[in-house]
């Protein structure tokens, strides 16, 4: 599917995992609200500005998505150790996930001085937006806020490739596991009229951080 498709599909609430391109429909319920980040209005609240000076040393690379026994190894980790669940599928399932991709897709590898992998986040790629698939990372370097960390990086690599939109998946306003995709301010959320318009539910909470600089294009 050519990444022009699939943005229509992402435009109109439409996610993807594996090779499937899903949406949920449940009866008498829209919890489930697709959320984007309009980047040229992205601003760094300061704990995300403390997050981002915090792993100032890490090295970040970006590429075509490559799984490996590495990988599988901090994959395996992170899913046992921080959602405390065991990786049933193994390396097979591991790749059909993550890897197995039907759209143009990106791939960010981050990595200490030692050069010692601590996270990698999956992205696919049209021709005005990033959107996030999937990141995991080491659980034993959570004090970095690694998550943090990676999406804002993303949110920069996709002011620099001239896009407008970082799509960060579904958001339910009353999921706690959730409300981080909240917290990268302005966003806008899909409702149910099919219309994108500013989430002001969490609109009120950004305005003490209306005056935070915004990253510019040049990613200064």
């Amino acid at each position: 599917m050519s990444g022009e498709r699939y943005g229509q599909y992402m435009d109109a609430g439409f996610r993807r995992s594996g090779n499937v391109l899903y949406q949920p429909i449940c009866r008498g319920c829209r919890a489930c609200q697709p959320l984007r980040v309009p980047v040229d209005r992205f601003r760094p609240d300061k704990s995300q500005r403390r997050c981002w000076r915090r792993n100032a040393d890490l090295c970040v690379t970006a590429g075509t998505p490559q799984p490996s026994a590495e990988k599988f190894e901090l994959y395996q980790r992170y899913v046992s150790q921080w959602h405390g669940r065991p990786t049933e599928d193994g390396r097979e399932g591991f790749e059909r996930f993550l890897y197995a991709s039907p759209v143009p897709s990106i791939e960010f590898c981050y990595r200490d001085t030692g050069d010692r992998l601590l996270a990698v986040g999956i992205c696919d790629v049209v021709p005005e937006a990033l959107s996030s698939v999937y990141f995991y990372f080491d659980p034993n370097d959570a004090a970095r806020g690694l998550g943090t960390f990676g999406a804002i990086w993303e949110i920069r690599y996709a002011i620099q490739e001239r896009m407008k939109y970082y799509y960060l998946g579904y958001w339910v306003e009353a999921c706690r596991e959730m409300r981080y995709k909240s917290f990268f301010r302005p966003n806008e959320i899909l409702c149910p009229d099919q219309v994108w318009r500013l989430n002001v539910s969490v609109e009120r909470l950004s305005q003490s951080h209306l005056a935070a600089p915004r990253f510019s294009r040049s990613g200064e």
